[in-house]
């Protein structure tokens, strides 16, 4: 799948591109059915909230072969390495849960923010493209951007240990005010199958959700290759040292696995 050049203008200006129910029902059921499965593991790999609810999987390609197919699905694979002019390969996995009454928020931050402090990252030709598992509602948590923020580079963020039980570089109230009186906040809503792509330094965030109603979404974070990280701080399964260009499989793979399985 490529990118029409108005999509790729839009992407461009805003930092992000919203794509409504890019893959259909029965491509996502039996991923949301392997995340129902991989949230009860006990694995390093299964973040949690304070709760003891399911907050992310990480590298969940690594061990899921629906979500490995998915890794390299082309309608994801394909408009990245358009936008980013190269190879790419997989810097971070997460299937983010934000479970019903019980999903944590996601402070205000930028994603390369991380990538340059704690991996050491060259530059911002990194990116996430994203898949709704459920649909995604005002009321159950949904991302939140700052359009054309992405155009400001990395911003000054402090190092937030405390709010949540994942540690994340956040940007204070007065940085996100002034941004969001200048570019205002765009939440897209959509079914499951929806895909959002935005660039590793858009600004953005989630609140909680306090819904009946859960809200999982896939992110693939990917890398143009001789983009790859320097430091190697934190857990592999986190940040990747694996940075074989992906190969797309075929836009059929999640209905007809190839033979050739790992597993």
């Amino acid at each position: 799948m490529r990118l029409t050049r108005r999509q790729f203008e839009a992407f461009r200006n805003n930092g992000f591109l919203f794509l409504p129910g890019r893959f259909k029902v029965e491509e996502v059921a039996p991923l949301r059915k392997e995340a129902r499965r991989i949230y009860k593991l006990d694995r390093p790999e299964v973040w949690r909230e304070s709760s003891g609810a399911a907050r992310t999987a990480f590298a969940a390609h690594t061990y899921s072969e629906p979500f490995r197919l998915l890794g390299a699905h082309p309608r994801l694979i394909e408009p990245v390495m358009q936008i980013l002019g190269g190879p790419v390969y997989m810097h971070q996995y997460k299937v983010n849960a934000k479970a019903a009454f019980d999903g944590d928020v996601w402070q205000w931050h930028q994603d390369y923010g991380t990538w340059k402090r704690d991996d050491h990252m060259p530059e911002a030709r990194a990116m996430n493209i994203a898949v709704f598992l459920d649909e995604v509602t005002a009321a159950n948590g949904p991302l939140m951007f700052i359009p054309g923020s992405h155009k400001l580079g990395v911003l000054q963020a402090g190092h937030d240990l405390a709010s949540t039980s994942y540690p994340l570089w956040t940007l204070d109230r007065a940085t996100i005010t002034r941004l969001a009186d200048e570019g205002g906040i765009e939440v897209p809503l959509g079914p499951p199958g929806s895909v959002i792509m935005f660039h590793g330094n858009l600004v953005h965030a989630s609140p909680p959700n306090i819904s009946p109603w859960n809200r999982t979404i896939v992110y693939l974070s990917l890398c143009e290759v001789s983009n790859h990280i320097r430091r190697f701080k934190r857990p592999e399964w986190i940040a990747h040292r694996d940075f074989t260009p992906i190969v797309p499989l075929n836009d059929d793979c999640l209905l007809s696995p190839p033979v050739n399985s790992p597993w």
